[in-house]
């Protein structure tokens, strides 16, 4: 799927252990043109761990896709009957 122009969703839940391998797809993501939507669950937008301040991971991401992180179920809303994305990516999925 060619990304250019694309508007993708890119969910981040828990498993914060992959944050730091994750982030940088998305920077390949947006690099690739795409218009990226970042959403995070609440704890991954909120809780900090072993593995990084999650004030840290929120800034780097919206530095990255110039935009307000989606945290807020009422926020998230209107994504889908808004079609306000093409794809959406959860990042990390449980296997």
């Amino acid at each position: 799927m060619k990304l250019k122009d694309k508007n993708v969703g890119f969910v981040m839940t828990g498993s914060f252990c992959t944050f730091k391998n994750t982030i940088p797809q998305i920077k390949k993501i947006v690099k690739e043109g795409a218009n990226v939507l970042p959403i995070m669950s609440d704890n991954a937008f909120s809780l900090d761990t072993k593995f990084g301040k999650a004030e840290e991971f929120r800034q780097e991401i919206e530095e990255i896709t110039g935009k307000k992180i989606i945290h807020i179920i009422q926020d998230a809303e209107p994504i889908g009957p808004k079609k306000l994305t093409d794809v959406v990516i959860v990042a990390p999925a449980s296997r």
